[in-house]
């Protein structure tokens, strides 16, 4: 386990949810905290929150935007001298199946998820690299399992994991270590939102099977990110359950293991659908706000 007293971690999506919480329990072993988030007014809470920007470092910035993030990356290094470690935590949601979901939040998603953590790596990478800090890119259980009316998240989740994995190959020689987090339904604000939007959401959580139907505390999966950034741990999960259906993900495609949900989506899917035409958007009131 390394100290992370005195090392800088960059955290997007850092004003809520897991990233304010991995940033609360590291800030109290001692590290320095680049913030980035576009909802400043929870930046700015979660900043005084941990003592003001003597040790945080608080940035409005969009994920999906290079420049952007290259400039954060910069602040970064000009404040603190280094970045030890990246936590690519930011991500969004959006809502509807294939044919309903609305293509600009479909598109908007792959800029945050996915574009997002390619430059927020990419900015920081060169900082890392001089550290031989450790990159935690948030993937999630979504990365092994499908639902529908989710086909952008677990695209987007998917994808990440696999970036990560080709990142990993690429600069463990250069004293970089990179890991994927992995956890499943988390009472953050994106999975408080569909919950709040959607009945139909509530209703396929409800149907799943197993602890597939359950939701984790924020501070369970802030422990376990923490433990992870302590171990420059390959692969984080939470619950710990979790990584079990990494090695069983040849199995979860298939109808055997598929046929509680199929038998839900003709039902729920054209409820979802519904749903989302009713609320005129295709993703959270929040997101669609913080996006304009």
């Amino acid at each position: 386990m390394t100290s992370q007293h005195g090392k800088t971690v960059f955290i997007t999506g850092g004003a809520r949810g897991v990233g304010a919480e991995v940033a609360k329990r590291l800030r109290a072993k001692g590290a320095n905290l680049v913030l980035t988030d576009l909802d400043k007014p929870a930046l700015d809470a979660i900043t005084a929150e941990l003592g003001g920007e003597g040790h945080v470092l608080p940035i409005v910035a969009d994920v999906g935007d290079l420049a952007s993030m290259e400039q954060a990356a910069a602040a970064a290094v000009a404040k603190f001298g280094s970045i030890d470690t990246v936590v690519a935590n930011a991500g969004i949601a959006t809502y509807g199946s294939v044919l309903a979901v609305d293509p600009e939040a479909f598109k908007r998603l792959i800029d945050v998820n996915v574009m997002g953590v390619f430059y927020t790596v990419r900015a920081t990478l060169p900082a890392v690299i001089k550290a031989n800090g450790y990159v935690l890119v948030v993937s999630s259980l979504a990365a092994f399992t499908s639902a529908p009316g989710l086909a952008a998240y677990h695209t987007s989740k998917a994808g990440v994991e696999y970036f990560a994995n080709t990142l990993r190959l690429e600069v463990a020689h250069l004293g970089v270590d990179v890991g994927s987090a992995h956890m499943s339904w988390i009472d953050t604000p994106l999975v408080q939102d569909a919950k709040a939007d959607l009945p139909a959401f509530r209703e396929m959580l409800n149907r799943l099977p197993g602890p597939l139907s359950k939701t984790t505390s924020v501070d369970k999966c802030g422990e376990a990110f923490v433990k992870g950034i302590e171990g420059r741990k390959s692969r984080v999960y939470c619950p710990g359950w979790v990584g079990a259906l990494r090695w069983l993900r040849p199995f979860v495609a298939t109808p055997p293991f598929e046929r509680d949900i199929r038998k839900a989506a003709p039902q729920l899917l054209p409820q979802m659908d519904a749903e989302v035409a009713a609320l005129g958007r295709s993703m959270s009131e929040r997101t669609k706000n913080l996006d304009h």
